[in-house]
């Protein structure tokens, strides 16, 4: 979900949304270096699709960039994901995130289950390949998730900023909203106007019948195609209380 400029507004009306590659990244010397990162979570690892704890070389690749210098999240709560994807052509890619460790095995029964059926994902590498850049990011509809930040105005961080939060193909599927003190639409990234009449017939379109979505709600996420006042077609979140149940 993104916070730039965001205003709560009334219901959308009078529009009609219907809620509806990278290389070669190393991943044999990631596994065997930290791929058991728990029991449970071994079950899941092997050479195409594993969790590993933040490596002092992924960390690299984040420091100053999603992990800012005011980063709050402790870098043991984060975990590096490897899996595979297929894009709209059904050919495979590597692809890797970072997200919160309390979601790390969702995401990957997740994706892997996504590549079995070929759902198509056009591009997933680290945000930081875009200095942390998430228009930029979601411009080139790569999908994500880490990236720390706080919701504008406020000391809150954002999902994404907790690593709970993932993009799936985003310039196709915008954060879409009506700002109705200057009466215009607001979408992001600025480049998805095409994508914003969720009846259009498109590529990497994410619907609320379709497997994506089905898969990340029955691991408990909450898709931000259904949101009232907003819609974010691209963006599915997992919330736990304080107890993080």
């Amino acid at each position: 979900m993104k916070f730039m400029n965001r205003l709560a507004v009334p219901a959308i009306c009078g529009f009609s949304f219907l809620a509806a590659g990278c290389g070669a990244l190393g991943g044999d010397e990631t596994a065997e270096t930290e791929s058991q990162v728990t029991t449970e979570q071994s079950a899941f690892t092997d050479k195409d699709f594993y969790v590993t704890d933040i490596t002092d070389e992924i960390f690299a690749r984040m420091k100053g960039k999603s992990y800012s210098e005011d980063c709050t999240v402790p870098r043991a709560d984060l975990r590096y994901v490897h899996v595979l994807h297929k894009d709209i052509d059904g050919v495979t890619h590597e692809g890797e995130l970072v997200c919160n460790k309390s979601i790390a095995n969702d995401v990957i029964e997740i994706f892997k289950e996504l590549y079995e059926a070929a759902y198509p994902i056009e591009k997933m590498v680290l945000v930081d390949e875009y200095d942390a850049d998430d228009e930029a990011s979601m411009r080139d509809n790569n999908s994500s998730a880490f990236n720390f930040r706080f919701i504008s105005v406020t000391e809150d961080i954002s999902m994404h900023g907790e690593g709970l939060a993932v993009d799936i193909n985003p310039l196709y599927n915008p954060f879409v909203t009506y700002n109705y003190e200057i009466e215009e639409w607001y979408v992001e990234p600025d480049t998805a106007w095409d994508y914003v009449d969720r009846e259009g017939d498109f590529p990497y379109k994410i619907e609320e019948d379709d497997l994506c979505v089905k898969l990340f709600k029955q691991h408990g996420f909450s898709w931000g195609g259904d949101w009232e006042e907003e819609q974010d077609y691209q963006h599915f979140e997992k919330s736990f209380d304080t107890d993080g149940n």
